[in-house]
């Protein structure tokens, strides 16, 4: 289990012996003055009293092999995180647009959103076996991708990713309270309670998490299977769209550009999928965990997605749930589709609101550490600090743009799907190409010394008696069993933390730019249609993430070749 240290702030000297002499340099110092060294111990006297709660306070620290759990236990822990998460509103939200604002049929949308969502899973999956091998957070393992510094670039973008899910949680569950109240609960107060609840649980540490998602998708899916049985009523209106008078080329346009927006719901969990891995064992079967993740992110996300679908479908023609969505947006056609449940479907829609509750429990979670990514000192402040400054942030924007929530959902998830569709592909080309046939080249994450044979370390031990070379002796066979199990994995997780030691970044961060212009030229936004995007239909056709992933991925290989030649890391 995890070790919870008194606080993050008095080990700061203890855990920074451990760095190179260029981290030394880097650190920023502690606060100075009478008024900082007052907070400062003010601050500190808080975390105590937090930590004797069972507040998390590990931070981004790797959590060592020994410190973790069983995997029969995490698994179904996990296997919960996953119910809860993915089958949200937050997955649901997405393909509402699908009918109501692509102006697609259910079939046309059917086919785009569940096409894209599996590919998104794929991704998710494949970034989750990061976890249990290295016992670090997402963001931390792309350390070894982009370096010490343009790695806060990345860890930038997830953390706007992740605040823009819960700006869209939040007004989907003030439009849910507004509905059933019949305005007696306005939107602003339904966007406070959702995120006072969202707080209170992601303030705690992964253990809680974990249990809180567990216990929490139960009760939502069964509520979205009674949503199915409430609605089918309804269902023979889906087919009733008719989009004929639409020209072929917009509709082929919106259909990439839904599809693009699919694929952003599920591969966006590739920013922090690992994150709760790090309790696994180490030798956790890759194949499991990426399984795990694919199939609790797909399953999920089909089962509200189809849902999603079916109301949308049923609203664009069917006036009083037309209505409904008019007034209310998302949570007054959930209402609609309860209402014929009178008292017992408002019951329904109230209970559906922990979904997004607890989807916000994990975005506000992981934020926090992307933020610790962003310096040193921020690293040592404790997680609940950032919890509690990623609420405000969140709070702040969903109270602003509470009235534009179709364009904010529009707009800001694609913009995920693309940074993390290049972080993906350098992942993968990293994991099966470089470090397959180019390990060699990684000489100061895996040192010569560190390769020597165990038999010449024997013979060493022979010829000499003393303590300090016993002593070296012990050091030497140590390090070998630790190169035996990095080999395995291909990386050196013990220098996760060690400037002098990670890739300066330069060939992942030029690569990222690459992607970057794939984007500028691919994409379809209301704010900018790319030259290549443009040839599709009156609105264009979103076609950013394919192109990134395909600038980035041809130029990284060659360029990770030439850095490795250069630095040996």
């Amino acid at each position: 289990m995890i070790k919870e240290s008194s606080n993050n702030w008095k080990t700061f000297e203890t855990k920074t012996t451990s760095l190179s002499i260029k981290d030394e340099e880097i650190l920023e110092k502690k606060p100075s003055g009478k008024s900082s060294n007052k907070l400062w111990r003010g601050l500190v006297k808080v975390s105590d009293k937090l930590d004797s709660f069972g507040v998390e306070s590990t931070g981004i620290n790797r959590i060592a092999p020994y410190e973790r759990g069983t995997y029969a236990r995490q698994f179904l822990h996990v296997a919960g995180l996953w119910l809860s998460a993915s089958g949200s509103l937050s997955s649901m939200s997405s393909f509402f647009l699908g009918p109501l604002v692509f102006e697609l049929t259910f079939k046309q949308s059917l086919v785009s959103g569940i096409i894209s969502m599996f590919i998104g899973c794929l991704i998710a999956a494949y970034c989750s076996i990061m976890g249990p091998q290295s016992g670090c957070r997402q963001m931390v393992t792309a350390r070894f991708l982009f370096g010490w510094w343009f790695v806060k670039f990345v860890a930038l973008a997830s953390i706007i990713g992740v605040m823009g899910w819960s700006v869209v949680n939040c007004v989907v569950g003030g439009e849910m309270l507004s509905s059933i109240s019949d305005e007696k609960i306005p939107l602003w107060v339904g966007i406070i309670i959702v995120t006072v609840f969202s707080f209170l649980v992601a303030t705690f540490g992964i253990k809680q998490v974990l249990k809180v998602e567990s216990y929490i998708s139960v009760p939502v899916l069964t509520c979205f299977t009674l949503l199915y049985i409430s609605s089918s009523d309804k269902f023979s209106l889906v087919n009733n769209i008719d989009n004929s008078s639409v020209e072929p080329s917009t509709i082929k346009g919106n259909w990439m550009s839904f599809f693009s927006l699919c694929y952003s719901i599920t591969s966006t969990w590739g920013s922090i999928a690992a994150d709760y891995y790090i309790l696994f064992p180490e030798d956790a079967p890759k194949y499991q965990v990426f399984m795990l993740t694919f199939f609790g992110t797909f399953i999920p996300t089909l089962y509200v997605g189809v849902l999603g679908l079916l109301l949308a479908a049923i609203a664009v023609t069917y006036e009083p749930w037309t209505e409904q969505y008019n007034s209310y947006g998302m949570g007054g056609l959930l209402h609609a589709g309860f209402e014929r449940w009178n008292g017992f479907g408002k019951f329904c829609v109230v209970v559906l609101i922990l979904s997004l509750i607890s989807n916000n429990i994990i975005n506000t979670y992981s934020a926090a550490f992307s933020i610790q990514l962003s310096s040193v000192f921020a690293s040592h402040v404790p997680r609940w600090f950032w919890s509690i400054a990623c609420t405000v942030v969140y709070l702040v924007c969903a109270l602003v743009g509470r009235n534009h929530f179709s364009t904010i959902l529009g707009n800001f998830l694609p913009m995920i799907g693309y940074w993390l569709s290049i972080y993906f592909v350098l992942l993968l080309e990293e994991n099966v190409i470089l470090r397959r046939y180019f390990l060699h080249l990684y000489i100061l994450e895996f040192p010569p010394d560190c390769r020597e044979d165990s038999e010449d370390s024997e013979h060493e031990s022979i010829k000499v008696g003393t303590s300090e070379q016993i002593k070296k002796k012990t050091v030497n066979m140590h390090e070998i069993k630790r190169k035996h199990l990095s080999a395995k994995h291909r990386y050196n997780w013990d220098m996760w933390n060690n400037y002098s030691v990670l890739t300066h970044g330069y060939a992942a961060t030029f690569a990222f730019l690459c992607g970057v212009a794939g984007v500028v030229v691919g994409m379809a936004q209301v704010y900018w249609v790319g030259p290549v995007a443009a040839h599709f239909g009156e609105l264009g056709g979103d076609l950013g993430m394919w192109l990134s992933m395909a600038f980035s991925g041809l130029v990284y290989p060659f360029c990770r070749y030439m850095e490795l030649r250069k630095f040996g890391r």
